[in-house]
């Protein structure tokens, strides 16, 4: 709900906003170089034109809480909304609290395994993780983990381990140590890629994945049967070579086959990364396709796409399972090989594209019931541009900031704005 101008009520939510804003640096701050480049012009110049909403007080609308059924896949009673965030070595305080202000109910945070265990296999060093996941927790944010990169000692080129029992070791270790404040695992990230495997992949490295998510989903359950799982998402891709990648396609059939199925009974949702390349979210190749410049002769290229996997699961007998959206956004204006479709999309067209794709799946996204098929969406993502202007040397034009909703200096792009309100309006119609 928009507070009108004039009103107690705007009154309030002004004054709340002003506290939220000083408690984060932005209002009197000094220039220091502990402020990473934060510019105190922003308030006046990017959120003026914004009336804040409700959804400025990062508590409104808590998380809805899990399905959990014995011998079922944990599912969503709604769809939830969350944000990829980097927050090691950075003003987790800060990020935090405007994923609050922005309206998501969970946080994804990549955990480089390599960096957590070692020098000798067992020998875990938990360091800045465990503040992360202390402060996701005290923001009352769920919290997923995309666990990536195993140690030399399991595979000298830190792809997936050759011996799933290590992978089943740290999920342990780490649920032990953490508890509920972890809320979800996800085995691995876009493991179709050849540079997410270890330099090469194949069909049959499905089968070996299937292995890990297996004995993942078993430590885990075994300690709390109410964490959720995830089963890894693979790149959207169509591209069949063992140098780069196996198709999403290929790879989605490939797990589900694997022993007769027995994947089906060791995740709870399936993560998935679609497209977006230039193309609107409404789009999808062949019978409505997009007009950008390059990148729209393949389904893989569309945000839509993720209705392909849907159709890949349920034909493969997993369509009980929801879909987690676990990274989508679209890039902007960038300078990275391969990522140039960027430079076709402003920071309106990425808010308009954004804020699309969520109304999309919020609407038609569902079960024959009108329950949800999708169970959670995270956005790629909130801070990159700041970690990369903060880079030596600077790189604010590295794909991964481009698709950031916040500048260098923390203020919001469009997105941000956008989002205030409709992740506010999504949460009030389904009653939290």
């Amino acid at each position: 709900m928009i507070a009108k101008r004039g009103s107690k009520r705007f009154s309030l939510v002004l004054m709340g906003f002003a506290l939220t804003l000083s408690a984060l640096g932005v209002l009197h701050m000094s220039r220091t170089p502990a402020d990473f480049g934060r510019s105190s012009g922003w308030i006046s110049e990017s959120f003026a034109a914004a009336e804040p909403t409700a959804a400025a007080e990062p508590t409104d609308g808590a998380p809805a809480e899990p399905i959990v059924e014995p011998g079922k896949p944990i599912k969503m009673p709604h769809l939830n909304f969350g944000i990829v965030n980097h927050l090691y070595y950075t003003d987790r305080d800060r990020v935090l609290t405007l994923d609050g202000i922005a309206g998501f109910d969970w946080v994804r945070q990549q955990v480089v395994w390599k960096d957590v265990e070692g020098p000798n296999p067992g020998d875990y060093a938990w360091g800045e993780l465990d503040k992360i996941v202390d402060d996701v927790a005290a923001k009352k944010f769920k919290l997923l983990v995309n666990i990536v990169q195993a140690p030399a000692f399991y595979n000298e080129t830190n792809g997936l381990p050759s011996d799933p029992v290590s992978m089943g070791n740290l999920v342990d270790a780490m649920v032990k140590r953490y508890g509920k404040k972890i809320g979800a695992y996800e085995i691995w990230n876009e493991q179709n890629l050849a540079h997410e495997n270890g330099g090469r992949v194949t069909e049959a490295d499905a089968g070996h994945y299937v292995d890990i998510l297996v004995e993942s989903y078993n430590r885990i359950k075994a300690i709390d049967p109410s964490i959720i799982v995830l089963a890894g998402a693979p790149s959207s891709s169509g591209v069949n070579d063992p140098a780069i990648a196996v198709s999403d396609e290929n790879y989605y059939r490939a797990m589900y086959r694997y022993k007769d199925g027995i994947i089906k009974s060791h995740f709870d949702a399936q993560g998935v990364h679609p497209g977006g390349s230039a193309n609107p979210p409404d789009t999808m190749w062949p019978d409505n396709p997009s007009k950008a410049d390059g990148w729209v002769n393949d389904p893989t290229f569309y945000f839509r796409h993720v209705e392909n996997v849907r159709k890949f699961m349920e034909q493969e007998g997993v369509g009980d399972h929801q879909i987690w959206i676990t990274e989508f956004g679209w890039a902007t204006k960038n300078d990275t090989p391969g990522y140039e479709f960027g430079n076709q999309v402003s920071f309106d067209q990425q808010a308009e594209y954004i804020a699309g794709a969520i109304k999309m799946a919020y609407d038609k996204y569902r079960y024959d019931d009108g329950s949800p098929w999708m169970g959670n969406m995270f956005l790629w993502n909130m801070n990159f541009a700041v970690i990369w202007a903060q880079n030596n040397p600077p790189n604010p034009l590295n794909e991964q900031a481009s698709f950031g909703i916040l500048n260098p200096d923390y203020s919001p792009r469009p997105a941000f704005n956008r989002l205030q309100g409709l992740l506010a309006q999504l949460k009030k119609d389904q009653g939290r």
